[in-house]
């Protein structure tokens, strides 16, 4: 599904990303870990087309497509979604006009046609259900007066509604206590199909518990430096990085 060769990336002229090669196939969840400002979300940014950071190496494929050579907006369509590790509040926009342009835009640039006012609320309550969001959240504004939990299971929520094939979480757990952590990931669990894949930025144990990754990668200095099963990140939680920094200086 996602082939990352050799990326190199900046912000603001600042190389952050140093070679960050990386494969995920169909249906993989990928835990990435780290420690602070090794590239973890600057990954991510530029994953999803985010102007802010420029790539200046290397290549990203998404299902045979150049990646890199989509705006922002087509990326999305194609299938990819980012859960932000600080969702932002948008006042004035309802959750329920939003959810149905995003939807709509999808449908539309698979040759579909848009989703009727009643299919899309019957939708709405559907999905809602999977991370136990309160029906009266749909009908604010979005993320607006919503606390940190209510937040990360609207960005769940969102994910449930587009049904993205490579679902980007970057620290979906932070600031998260044990009740909202298990019904998101749980949420996140089951709107998983055989075909959806996802990369998830986590520093806990935990959420390595909840969502059982195939494969753990440490990132470091803007590059991938150890690969794993999910006993790596086990290992991480306990003794932290310092062994790998250990062993990078003795390679």
């Amino acid at each position: 599904m996602l082939e990352i060769r050799n990326l190199h990336a900046s912000v603001e002229g600042k190389e952050i990303l140093k070679g960050v090669d990386l494969s995920i196939g169909d249906g993989e969840v990928h835990a990435l870990m780290g420690p602070n400002g090794s590239g973890k979300s600057t990954l991510c940014h530029v994953l999803v087309g985010n102007p802010q950071f420029t790539v200046t190496e290397g290549s990203i494929t998404f299902n045979g497509k150049d990646l890199l050579a989509m705006p922002a907006d087509v990326r999305a369509c194609e299938g990819l979604f980012m859960s932000f590790q600080t969702p932002v509040e948008i006042p004035g926009v309802s959750m329920v006009n939003f959810l149905r342009a995003a939807v709509n835009a999808k449908r539309q640039y698979r040759g579909q046609t848009p989703i009727g006012a009643a299919d899309f609320l019957k939708l709405m309550k559907e999905k809602r259900k999977v991370v136990a969001l309160d029906a009266a959240l749909t009908r604010r504004s979005v993320n607006e007066g919503f606390s940190g939990g209510e937040k990360k299971r609207n960005e769940i929520f969102q994910m449930a509604m587009l049904e993205p094939l490579l679902a980007i979480l970057d620290e979906t757990d932070s600031g998260l206590d044990v009740d909202a952590l298990r019904i998101v990931a749980e949420g996140f669990n089951k709107i998983r199909k055989p075909e959806t894949s996802a990369i998830v930025i986590t520093h806990y144990q935990r959420m390595l518990d909840y969502l059982r990754p195939d494969t753990v990668h440490v990132l470091m200095d803007g590059r991938i430096v150890k690969t794993g099963p999910t006993e790596l990140g086990f290992r991480i939680e306990r003794e932290g990085f310092d062994w790998i920094k250990e062993e990078l200086h003795d390679a």
